[in-house]
């Protein structure tokens, strides 16, 4: 086996470790609203979110991981060395945000790390501006339609059930949030592990020269528009694997700083969420979860009254998203130019 094929291998296990690690970072995602209004405990919650964000990767087509693979940057400049790279920047900035409980956008911590590992070694020209535009309007607009969703959806509940008993309203959601949060997961599941699925296939394309003698035959990849089932299995395990371990301060920060919440305004803003997500799913646009799911919260906070958003913390989250693609493409650049030297 030549040195190239164990480097490759290597990078598809921590690929794998990258997707495990994004659905640790991004339980909050998936449990926050249903573990603070204590529809779910914490243990139940995560084995549900998982169970479902392992659906989630099979239900809904690849159209993201294909957008990832090969929509973002030109193929014909990616080798090992940038996949390498473009992950190093992605882990590392998921570890620093979920150290400090900030909810950043796993998503665009790998989009953000992949381009800027492609810029070190070949330049800004190695970017495809059309594929960049629907994640770049996603970054304003799924929050902005999360957002705007659970504040519809929270209007049209209050007004459907403004003669009900508030006990039996609460019961009612306590059922009904088990579905808005296992809808929620699959929407997880769906966009955010088809990303690694799209690096991976990208990875093993650039490097099928290597692969050429090589008797594992499911690892020969020479087409990008087909995600192979084993990528889609070892993608969606990882990721649920990850969302059991639980990310526990992304949680508080997710379920109870933003703003409080009841059952049916966790029905809302989840329902609100896997809308988004799986709109942009069916898109073929990788879009942030955790922008998405906090657009959500914020709205069904805002029907409540204005200041029961606590819109400090939700402006220094808002910060976050707007560092963390430059934050990760950085880092990237940076382990780029250190894994060159190395290799070289």
């Amino acid at each position: 086996m030549n040195s190239v094929v164990v480097f490759v291998l290597a990078i598809v296990v921590v690929a794998f470790a990258f997707d495990f690690i994004n659905g640790f970072h991004d339980t909050a995602n998936s449990i926050a609203t249903a573990v603070s209004t204590r529809v779910l405990s914490p243990l139940v919650a995560v084995i549900w979110a998982a169970s479902f964000n392992f659906i989630g990767a099979y239900a809904f087509g690849t159209a993201v991981a294909k957008t990832m693979g090969s929509g973002l940057i030109h193929i014909q400049f990616i080798d090992p060395q940038v996949i390498f790279a473009g992950l190093l920047g992605a882990v590392a900035w998921d570890l620093i945000t979920w150290y400090y409980g900030i909810p950043s956008s796993s998503s665009h911590a790998l989009m953000g790390g992949y381009a800027g590992a492609a810029i070190t070694k070949a330049g800004i020209g190695v970017l495809i501006p059309a594929g960049w535009i629907g994640p770049i309007l996603a970054i304003v607009l799924s929050p902005l339609l999360g957002f705007a969703i659970g504040l519809v959806l929270m209007v049209a509940v209050g007004w459907t059930f403004r003669r009900a008993h508030p006990r039996s309203v609460d019961t009612w959601f306590r059922r009904m949030q088990l579905f808005s949060a296992a809808a929620l997961s699959l929407g997880h599941g769906t966009n955010d592990a088809q990303k690694t699925m799209g690096i991976i296939v990208g990875l093993l394309f650039s490097a099928q020269a290597a692969f050429a003698n090589f008797p594992l035959r499911f690892l020969h990849i020479t087409s990008l528009d087909t995600i192979p089932s084993w990528v889609i299995l070892y993608a969606s395990t990882a990721m649920a694997l990850g969302t059991l371990a639980g990310g526990w301060r992304i949680v508080k920060t997710m379920g109870q700083r933003i703003t409080k919440l009841k059952p049916y305004g966790g029905f809302c803003a989840e329902t609100a969420g896997a809308i988004s997500l799986l709109l942009a799913s069916h898109g073929g646009i990788p879009v942030s979860t955790t922008h998405t799911i906090t657009g959500a919260i914020s709205g069904v906070g805002a029907t409540q009254r204005i200041s029961s958003v606590r819109w400090g913390l939700a402006g220094r989250i808002v910060w976050a998203w707007i560092l963390t693609i430059p934050a990760a493409a950085v880092i990237a650049a940076l382990a780029y130019l250190v894994v060159h030297a190395v290799m070289h």
